[in-house]
């Protein structure tokens, strides 16, 4: 019986194209794919595979180009970069050293930030399901802003400042019940949705907090989802918290700030996302009116081009229906394209298959989960085993999702700038994978 025809997808960008849009990155004759000055195919030499590698001169581009573009709009507004999206110290301290403050959604992340150079001032503890123990961590270091997310944990939070004779600086975060047209496992601003308090019992409670022993109400704190590329949504939530400021305030209650969330998109295959300037224009128009000082928490707008996955090839094989590139890295390292059906453009790093003849490849990894997928019916040149390739836009939501699935220890990761390269993170050992276990004495054998 004959094979099936391959499928081949609808038309993807080109190499070319990508690089295009990714100053950081080109091509030379006779080095191939290179990162700021550093060629790949050096890293993976010294470093190994699977290795994340992350530009400096992309994150520090991207948060001046918001920074300035909000300055321009003539908004008083300050960035704090959501570490869930990496949460490497190095870029932590990074865009600390530009001017961010931090978003943290745990103790760990809380502890990274301040290892990494921010002042407890300047971060913003969210997150659904705080503990007790984290909120006496935050509050004893001196947290610039909690987001309460529910009349529960509010009351826990007034207690617990209470009895350490301090009061906690709170953001009352809301729902808005708007939908902002992403994957349904990253949208956090519908009622359906665990986060946020209803928009519409917001100001009652907003109210209890102004009175509540412990709690020193600060503002209000919106967040509607990730990866988003369209501004309506944005306008429709602000739009709403703008009322719901005014509300407040006609009611004699103190507003000092309001928090507009993150979840900017950026552009992983081809799709269209919002300028630095036009997302500034529209909170002027939105939230400008209010004349309150305005929190912003991007991640992944700052950090995701920046970084990419270093993958070498295994070997390809011809399936009955398919050709299969099958790479060292895998679902373990980076779970988006499985998570969230995730579009990565993947690049070969070698020149001689840079303007090869293509054809489709399902490019996988060897980790025994038919989900352990990278891309399907990619156009792709022939990868020979040992060929390097290059998973782009991996620098958000990568490294931070990875597990040890398999036993597969966790890759390192190296940050570039012009053409020094630095070791961030040192890849995991086997050893230390292994060392984490213990054999209780009744097991041991005799």
């Amino acid at each position: 019986m004959a094979a099936p025809a391959p499928v081949v997808p609808d038309e993807d960008p080109s190499f070319d194209e990508l690089l295009a849009l990714r100053p950081h990155l080109s091509v030379a004759i006779d080095s191939g794919l290179l990162v700021e000055g550093v060629p790949l195919a050096r890293i993976a030499a010294e470093q190994g595979t699977p290795t994340w590698v992350y530009a400096a001169s992309p994150i520090t581009g991207r948060y001046h180009a918001l920074a300035g573009a909000l300055a321009e709009a003539g908004l008083d507004a300050r960035i704090h970069y959501a570490m869930k999206a990496n949460d490497a110290l190095a870029v932590v301290r990074l865009l600390g050293s530009l001017g961010a403050g931090a978003d943290v959604v745990s103790g760990g992340e809380f502890l990274a930030a301040r290892a990494a150079g921010i002042a407890p001032a300047d971060i913003v503890f969210s997150g659904v399901g705080k503990t007790d123990a984290e909120l006496r961590l935050a509050l004893a270091a001196g947290v610039g802003q909690i987001n309460v997310e529910s009349a529960e944990e509010l009351a826990m939070l007034g207690a617990i400042a209470d009895g350490m004779g301090v009061r906690a600086p709170v953001a009352l975060r809301v729902n808005p019940d708007v939908d902002a047209g992403t994957h349904a496992k990253i949208t956090t601003g519908r009622a359906e949705n665990k986060f946020g308090i209803p928009i519409d019992t917001a100001r009652d409670l907003y109210a209890r907090a102004a009175n509540a022993p412990g709690i020193s109400v600060r503002g209000v704190a919106v967040h509607i989802g990730s990866q988003i590329t369209a501004l309506a949504p944005y306008r429709a939530a602000y739009a709403r918290l703008a009322e719901l400021v005014r509300g407040l305030r006609a009611e004699g209650l103190p507003v000092e700030r309001v928090d507009c969330g993150g979840g900017l998109g950026i552009a992983y295959r081809n799709e269209p996302a919002p300028s630095p300037a036009a997302f500034a224009h529209m909170l002027r128009e939105t939230l400008g009116g209010l004349d309150l000082p305005l929190m912003l928490e991007p991640g992944r707008w700052l950090v995701g081009p920046a970084g990419l996955l270093l993958a070498r090839v295994i070997l390809e094989k011809q399936g009955a229906a398919h050709r299969f590139v099958i790479l060292d890295a895998a679902m373990n390292d980076l779970i988006r394209p499985s998570l969230y059906e995730a579009w990565h453009a993947i690049v070969p790093v070698s020149p001689s298959r840079w303007h090869a003849r293509l054809s489709p490849a399902e490019v996988v990894g060897p980790v025994c989960e038919s989900g352990d997928s990278f891309a399907r019916a990619r156009m792709l040149p022939g990868l020979p085993a040992g060929a390097l390739v290059a998973i782009l836009d991996a620098g958000a939501y990568g490294a931070v999702m990875s597990s040890t699935y398999n036993a597969r220890p966790l890759a390192g990761a190296v940050m570039v700038r012009g053409t020094d390269v630095a070791v961030i993170r040192r890849r995991q050992t086997h050893e230390a994978l292994l060392g984490q276990d213990v054999i209780p004495s009744w097991l041991a054998s005799g």
